[in-house]
Parts: C-alpha cells; structure tokens; sequence
C-alpha cells in the first residue's frame, strides 16, 4: 500500500461527506491492510503540570486566560511522582506513557532536566515515551531524543483558515514549525485535531490535508472531540455528533493508512457502539486511564470491556498482544 502526499480538499471533501456504509467500507479495507492482526495500542495521559499556561486556547481549562475553568493553583508533579503514575500505568496494560506540561514553550532549566528524567525513567520501564508541552528550540528537540523520546505531541486542533477563532497567542505556522524540528531531531509526532470547536466540514478537511501532506505520514493522529469546559469560550458548544467522529476516524485511516489513528479526548460522551465504530472505521490506539489531563476519560476495565467485545487484541509494554 504505497501511501499518497498530495490529497486536495476536494477530494477529502468527498470522503468526509460520502455515504457512511462506503465511507466504513473503505476504511476498513484500508485498515485491515495496514493492521494486520487487528491490535490497539493502549495509552495512558497525565498531567505533569496542571494550569497556568500563557496561551489562550479558547477549549482550554489550563489556559491563565480562563482562570474560572480551573481555580485551582498551577501545580506540577516530580519525577518521582511520575515514574510512579507510569509504572502503574504500564501494570494496568499502557503501552505508551504520554506526560502534558500546560505551558506555551518548553524552558531550559530545572523543569526541563525533569521533563528528561522523566523520559528516561519511562523509557528505563519499557515503554513508549511521549511529551507535549508546547514549543521548543531545536536544541531541546535534540536533548529529548538523546533521552529516548519516541513521540511529541503537539496537535493543530483545526484546519488553518479556523485557527485564529480558536487560539490568538500563536500561528499555525508556529505550530507546524515545531513539527518540523521534532521530526529533524528524529522523534515521531503526535499531532492531529478536535472536533467542534465550531469549524465547518471544509476546515476539517483543510485539517486532514496538513497532516496528510506531511512526509512521512505523522505517526500518531489524535482525533479529539471537544469536551465543553464551563469558564471557556468554547463552554457552551453542542456535544459533538458521534457520527462526525467516526466519518473523521475513516478519513484519516483512508488518507494515512500506516498512522497510528488515536481515539482520544471525549470518548465518555460517546456510547459503546459509538466507540466501536471508531474502530471499525480505523482508530487502533485510544488513551486507556481515568483522566485525560484535566478532562475525564472510561474506567480501565469498562475499556477493556470494549475492546474484548470488539474482538480485538491491545498491546502490552512488551510488545506482545493480549
């Protein structure tokens, strides 16, 4: 399966918008393809820091911005603390530890030092390694990859003609050239998008033509739905149709056939079929733990319910499947 770099809009138009029975059908063809075997990886999402960060995402919680989103002072986790939370994560069966910083840019110093222990400690245990927390310098990229990084994340939220009515205290070049430095340092990326945050079907897929216009491919896609945070400027958005989830978890597998497609924020909103036709259409990773930084995500064993229903096997930090 030779992948494709040049998809025009148009044509993931007519995806996003196609029949929902073909639209799965291809999907799925693809998927089985690229998925040999049918396995999800499990990952587990925690917040190191919490709060106080200098950006203004309006569906943010964490955003200095909204400070009557989360009242609580900013707080930040040690390492200790860290190793500890992925150490039970990988014993509850995550494949991959993602740790969060609530800041607009990575700063050197003492904080760094600990993101790099910190990743180094994770990666000591056998397990996948991913980092968010905003922009960073070349140097930083580097330094990170030495540590064993294997993933940033470091999403687009949004098609880029819809960026500014989400997020003003930085561009979406900005964005992508942050991409840029982690892919050249030799770390994987993580980055995709959330579902209604009041963008069109032509935003989304202006969305889904950055990132499949990447070479290679990003490696892990996140498709977020939004989860209304009351004391945000997205607060008050209606809940997302599961059904536009799953024709985006479709478009993507069918555009990047060999990515990762993460399930990711907003699935305690969705039911079990729901979920289950995220699958079907192509998502083999979700994040597996009961919070997903500042928002909650399903109990452990009501995600291991799932998966056995589905009939589909999740990956352990081993690498051997269940």
């Amino acid at each position: 399966m030779k992948p494709r770099y040049d998809w025009t809009v148009q044509e993931v138009l007519n995806l996003l918008q196609a029949p929902l029975v073909d639209l799965l059908w291809q999907a799925q063809s693809v998927h089985r393809q690229a998925n040999p075997g049918y396995t999800v990886q499990l990952a587990s999402l925690l917040s190191v820091k919490t709060g106080g960060c200098s950006e203004d995402c309006a569906y943010c919680s964490q955003s200095a911005h909204h400070p009557q989103a989360l009242p609580t002072p900013p707080q930040t986790l040690d390492v200790e603390q860290v190793l500890a939370k992925a150490a039970a994560a990988k014993a509850a069966g995550a494949h991959r530890f993602c740790m969060g910083w609530a800041w607009r840019e990575i700063r050197n110093g003492p904080a760094f030092e600990a993101m790099v222990a910190m990743v180094e400690g994770v990666r000591a245990l056998g397990m996948e390694a991913c980092v968010t927390a905003g922009m960073l310098t070349d140097d930083q990229a580097k330094r990170l990859a030495a540590a064993g990084l294997t993933a940033y994340n470091h999403n687009l939220d949004t098609g880029p003609a819809h960026y500014n009515q989400v997020v003003t205290t930085r561009t979406y070049g900005d964005r992508l050239a942050t991409l840029q430095r982690v892919r050249q340092a030799g770390i994987t990326l993580c980055t995709g998008g959330i579902l209604g945050l009041g963008e069109t079907v032509q935003d989304r897929a202006e969305l889904l033509v950055v990132l499949a216009s990447m070479n290679p491919h990003p490696e892990s896609v996140p498709i977020n739905a939004l989860v209304p945070i009351e004391g945000t400027p997205l607060g008050e958005q209606p809940p997302v149709d599961p059904l536009e989830l799953v024709r985006m978890v479709a478009t993507a597998r069918i555009l990047m056939p060999r990515s990762r497609v993460r399930l990711s924020a907003g699935r305690t909103s969705l039911s079990r079929e729901a979920q289950l036709l995220c699958l079907l259409a192509g998502a083999d990773s979700i994040f597996y733990g009961d919070r997903l930084l500042t928002t909650p995500n399903p109990d452990l064993s009501k995600d291991q319910d799932l998966l056995q229903a589905a009939g589909v096997r999740w990956r352990q930090p081993h690498g051997e499947a269940s």
